[in-house]
């Protein structure tokens, strides 16, 4: 789908282009952001201490690597957090990562429209999150509420940040089609792929808890499928053993043995 992106948002993402060029050095990690790290996600509050630090390290990499700017607000710490966090949380089962199609971030302060404006006047704005495509390759847009959101239920299932670096790392192979081929073995896209569509049918016939969006397409399965593996695995696992088990295969991680398990190289 085609955006009108306004000459604003234009602007930040040309400044993008030009700061990604200039290379940053990994700075180190403020002490009491472990705290709120504590207080606000929960995935880090479940790691033993040793994990902790590496995933502290691993926030700090990715954010000497990506610039993250705010739409009319003034950038918060916790939004750095946030934003690091999520996408951390999805590829910490593996050794390293880095977000080769990502460059920047601009987070807004509130849901937007396909348009990408804010408006509080404006009805349409249901977009939480979006990854860009085309002249606006290796951009994201977040909506802070619904990035906040995404922490503070954690129940719900569902978390906009996770999402859409979901989107990226199934797009890491040039195509958003839900088949993570840098995540997921070859001999397992045909199982992967049947069971997406097993899914999908019993999403769109009303017999899921998955949520209704998980049945529009493969790539937005794939997401909020995944939104609801970290968010809420041992329901997951309840309740689609099947799925379950092909996520943590695909990710290198389960809640039950994260501590123990070694990390992981994911498949290049």
């Amino acid at each position: 789908m085609a955006y009108v992106i306004p000459i604003g948002v234009i602007l930040l993402l040309i400044v993008h282009f030009y700061k990604k060029a200039q290379r940053r050095k990994v700075q180190p990690f403020p002490e009491h952001w472990h705290g709120l790290l504590l207080d606000n996600v929960l995935y880090y509050r479940n790691l033993s201490k040793q994990r902790q630090a590496v995933f502290q390290q691993r926030m700090m990499q990715f954010l000497s690597e990506v610039y993250i700017d705010g739409v009319q607000l003034e950038l918060q710490e916790l939004d750095k957090i946030l934003i690091a966090a999520s996408a951390v949380i999805p590829v910490f089962g593996f050794e390293e990562w880095h977000y080769t199609n990502l460059s920047g971030i601009l987070l807004y302060p509130d849901n937007f429209n396909e348009d990408l404006q804010f408006s509080s006047k404006d009805k349409s704005r249901n977009i939480g999150g979006i990854v860009g495509n085309g002249r606006f390759e290796k951009q994201m847009i977040l909506s802070k509420k619904a990035l906040y959101h995404g922490f503070k239920n954690q129940s719900d299932k569902n978390n906009t940040g996770i999402h859409e670096f979901v989107h990226l790392i199934d797009k890491l192979d040039d195509f958003t089609d839900g088949i993570p081929e840098r995540l997921l073995e070859h001999q397992y896209t045909i199982p992967w792929l049947k069971l997406i569509h097993k899914e999908m049918e019993a999403i769109n016939a009303n017999k899921s808890d998955i949520r209704n969006y998980g049945g529009t397409n493969e790539a937005e399965f794939f997401a909020v499928a995944t939104e609801y593996f970290f968010e809420r695995p041992d329901l997951l696992k309840r309740k689609h053993p099947e799925l379950y088990r092909m996520l943590v295969d695909c990710f290198r991680q389960e809640s039950r043995v994260l501590e123990k398990e070694p990390f992981k190289k994911p498949i290049f």
